[in-house]
């Protein structure tokens, strides 16, 4: 079959988990399948300015051809902010709502000509994410030759009207897990859309060989320190992930745990002797702070998967999670490889077990690596969103 993958970024310079995911995705599929894969986005890199900062309109990246379409307006974070406030409250037409989606963006109008016009030249098209402009008005020239992977969570956006239609036409979706589809099922009228039943997700490798020590020489970092990794963001929740960890530290003089933090500043970090961000890093070193760390913290409320958590279980850490995120919750419950908190005594009271509870930890890690391996292997994966694309395709639409 003819694939083609969309979605608003794509390239190795690109930080997102959702653009991670489809590059993933794609390679994989790709790889372990005869089918012909492309992929569709647009020039930007950076998803709050949406930049153009490719220049070439075609590349060859991994083995895919990557058609790239420019982006018509950089969006204007201080105007999309103020207009949001407006679309969260109230009733809004749906003119109005496509205008947000507009200032959303990444606004790429050449993209969605170029689906109409070629939909007949491709088998299926798999879109990432529901969120953006490439998904909301690429579903409509596709339509049913369409396999949605929504990466959806119980964000303010979801409840927006302009949804409702949308979340009506793929020919099927592929859920990350089975408390994403439940989501997407309690609010849109799918239940007569083919899908994957929830078990779905990405396939998670980490090297054969990390370092632990090589990353402590490197960066000079000593004694305990809990590791975060992904873009430094208040949609991450990372201010309550301050405060938490400074008010932990506050109770606890004689502790010298650190807090680490390897990715993007979106938001300035805290000056702090103990709170350690270390910027973007390579996979390499990602992969080695998750080795040296007592465990990885995510306080993200929304999430619909996170690679990172099933890459620190797939290395035998242990994570600590919001347990206001039902798909984090689930993972530490299916898996009894991590703890979840949803308030600080709560994040308190974890974060001293792991710390004080080297024997549990260890066989959190252990039940943690066995989760990921029976749950998000490539093969498993790439298997299933197979045997649904295949599905769209014969459907005949």
């Amino acid at each position: 079959m003819r694939i083609c993958f969309v979605v608003q970024r794509y390239g190795d310079e690109v930080n997102g988990g959702a653009e991670v995911h489809a590059k993933q995705l794609a390679e994989h599929v790709n790889d372990l399948t005869d089918h012909e894969v492309e992929v569709a986005t647009t020039k930007a890199i950076d998803y709050v300015t949406w930049k153009n900062e490719y220049e070439k309109d075609e590349e060859i990246i991994n083995g895919i051809k990557v058609r790239r379409f420019p982006v018509v307006n950089e969006r204007n974070q201080e105007v999309f902010n103020k207009y949001s406030s407006k679309m969260a409250v109230g009733d809004h037409s749906i003119e109005e709502l496509e205008e947000w989606m507009r200032l959303q963006g990444p606004e790429c109008p050449s993209l969605i000509e170029w689906l109409g016009a070629h939909r007949d030249d491709y088998d299926c098209f798999v879109f990432l994410t529901y969120l953006y402009y490439t998904t909301y008005f690429g579903l409509k020239a596709v339509g049913k030759k369409a396999v949605l992977i929504p990466t959806a969570h119980d964000e303010w956006t979801i409840h927006l009207p302009l949804f409702e239609k949308m979340f009506t036409l793929p020919g099927a979706f592929f859920y990350n897990t089975t408390e994403e589809k439940e989501l997407v099922n309690t609010y849109f009228s799918t239940g007569n859309i083919l899908d994957n039943k929830g078990i779905g997700g990405v396939g998670v490798e980490v090297p054969p060989v990390v370092d632990a020590e090589a990353f402590r020489k490197k960066t000079g970092i000593t004694g305990d320190f809990m590791v975060y990794i992904g873009r430094i963001d208040e949609n991450k929740c990372c201010p309550e992930l301050f405060r938490y960890f400074r008010e932990y530290k506050d109770r606890h003089k004689d502790s010298d745990l650190k807090l680490v933090l390897a990715g993007k500043e979106v938001i300035k970090v805290p000056e702090a002797d103990d709170i350690i961000p270390l910027g973007f890093v390579s996979e390499e070193d990602k992969f080695n702070a998750i080795a040296a760390s007592k465990f990885l913290v995510l306080p993200s409320w929304f999430e619909s998967l996170s690679i990172v958590v099933l890459e620190a279980m797939k290395l035998k850490r242990p994570v600590l999670v919001s347990g206001r995120c039902d798909v984090l919750k689930a993972h530490c419950l299916k898996s009894n490889g991590g703890l979840y908190y949803t308030d600080f005594l709560e994040f308190e009271g974890a974060t001293d077990y792991l710390l004080s509870h080297p024997d549990e930890c260890r066989i959190m890690g252990e039940n943690g690596i066995e989760y990921v391996n029976e749950n998000y292997s490539w093969e498993g994966i790439v298997e299933r969103l197979d045997a649904i694309m295949k599905k769209v395709a014969l459907s005949g639409v």
